[in-house]
């Protein structure tokens, strides 16, 4: 039988979509089916390296281990990552096609559906259920004409829509009643139902409301969903879900989130460590006194953000800290600033440019060639780890390579500063607790892939009880595969 097919839109970004799509993989999984994610299009800097040799958004691997399969780049044929406010990488099934500004992105949308539908198709082929997650608001009436990822997606391939709202945010009846009144009548027609998440008290003071939306849409209501409090436990999509509080603890980590960070899930275990003290300080934030290591994270946009960075003076803030006997860690886009130069002669990341970098470390980086995208494994100080390589640029200089790859070294240290272009390098139970270690801290028994693993079933459990999960996979439907208005 051809599979079935259905899709999460919601009313607005950050609603919650990736968490839906993500546990009800796991549920329809647990069940027997072999599920498939798929979102058509997304925008992230947070991205995974697939076995198939290319790039997808994180939520994508996520889903992809929550229906226990390896990702693939089919799973998010089109990925764009933001460089600036008006531009973005664009990467499709997994390879980088180019840059693009906002505007011009939208007349390469018709060209990129067939990628789309291609992929989806593929996906179709090997699966029971594909789920599919919507990019943003269904309401976006005035992007409407190139849609590839809400309703132009869903009546090109004739996919059922259900849409999520979310209460937490305030305006839960006027965002998903207010979606009805705006998109096309035919656009309408392929909402099957809608699902009120991230509630929280007593849920039968939304009873009413619920009855007001389905009254007021002629959609019916598929569940009400409380807040999963257990969801930072799992890959933020954005960063937009960077954390905004201290995590507590008695060692603190200072991690710069400058305006363009990649890959920032790298340190979502560093927050689940009871003697650390997490903290992602923001531009206007000074870098905290006591910090006993202070993360330079991977960027999408370097030079950029190495020149947030100096006007945020965190340039000054850094020599401090290692005046006073801090640590410092680069990784990725964070060691090429920790070295003497950045050059970027062809413009990869923005206008063609040089500059000095912090002079930290005595290396160099040019950005040129083609994109790294690897999984690697290899050994610092004695001890292994698993990672993973994302990058443009090659590093060069004299100086003592911090880690030990299979065939050869990475990475640059010296005394208590050390770089390298390994994302997950903390994320490996191993090397965190050997870093925690260094510090002073006491590094706790976690083991972090167990934790997410437990994690997507309760949030499986979740879903099950509060979403009507029978009714939705009656009313998933087998796609077609031909473009259509």
């Amino acid at each position: 039988m051809p599979a079935r097919a259905l899709m999460i839109q919601g009313t607005g970004s950050d609603v919650g979509k990736s968490l839906i799509v993500t546990g009800l993989a796991r549920a329809f999984t647990r069940r027997g089916l072999k599920v498939r994610a798929f979102k058509p299009q997304n925008m992230s800097n947070n991205a995974a390296v697939t076995v198939d040799g290319g790039e997808i958004g994180r939520a994508q691997a996520l889903q992809a281990r929550a229906a226990r399969v390896l990702p693939s780049v089919h799973m998010n044929p089109v990925l764009l990552k933001p460089q600036s406010e008006l531009g973005s990488q664009v990467v499709v099934q997994g390879k980088v096609l180019g840059n693009a500004r906002a505007r011009e992105y939208q007349s390469m949308k018709p060209k990129l559906l067939g990628a789309v539908l291609e992929s989806f198709g593929r996906l179709s082929a090997e699966a029971d259920l594909v789920l599919v997650e919507g990019a943003g608001s269904a309401s976006e009436v005035n992007l409407r004409a190139a849609d590839i990822a809400h309703m132009g997606f869903a009546r090109a391939a004739n996919v059922p829509v259900i849409l999520l709202g979310d209460i937490d945010r305030g305006g839960v009846i006027a965002s998903l009643v207010g979606t009805k009144a705006v998109i096309d009548p035919a656009d309408a027609a392929m909402i099957m139902g809608f699902i009120v998440n991230r509630f929280r008290g007593d849920p039968t003071l939304f009873e009413d409301g619920m009855k007001l939306v389905a009254k007021h849409t002629g959609w019916p209501a598929l569940g009400l969903v409380p807040f999963f409090a257990a969801a930072h436990k799992l890959p933020a999509e954005d960063a937009l879900g960077l954390p905004t509080e201290h995590t507590g603890g008695r060692v603190k980590i200072a991690v710069l989130a400058y305006p363009r960070i990649a890959n920032f899930d790298d340190f979502d275990p560093l927050g689940l460590e009871p003697d650390v003290d997490l903290v992602f300080v923001r531009p206007g934030e000074p870098l905290p006194g006591d910090a006993a290591l202070a993360i330079l994270p991977g960027s999408k946009a370097t030079i950029a953000d190495f020149d947030s960075l100096r006007g945020a003076g965190w340039d000054i803030d850094l020599q401090a800290h290692v005046r006073r006997g801090g640590h410092v860690l680069g990784i990725c886009g964070g060691y090429q600033m920790l070295g003497r130069s950045i050059a970027d002669p062809n413009g990869i990341e923005g206008a063609p440019a040089k500059v000095e970098g912090l002079g930290l470390l005595p290396v160099d980086t040019v950005l040129e060639g083609d994109k790294v995208l690897v999984e690697v494994a290899g050994e610092a100080d004695g001890v292994p780890f698993k990672g993973y390589e994302m990058h443009i640029g090659r590093t060069t200089g004299a100086a003592t390579t911090l880690l030990k790859l299979d065939g050869h070294d990475q990475g640059a240290m010296s005394d208590r500063i050390a770089g390298c272009y390994i994302h997950g390098l903390l994320t490996d139970d191993r090397q965190r607790r050997h870093w925690l270690q260094r510090l002073g801290a006491r590094a706790s028994s976690l083991d972090y892939q167990a934790e997410v693993e437990a994690t997507l079933d309760q949030l499986a459990d979740h879903l099950e009880k509060h979403i009507d999960c029978e009714r939705l996979l009656a009313l998933a439907r087998a796609p077609r595969l031909s473009p259509a208005s």
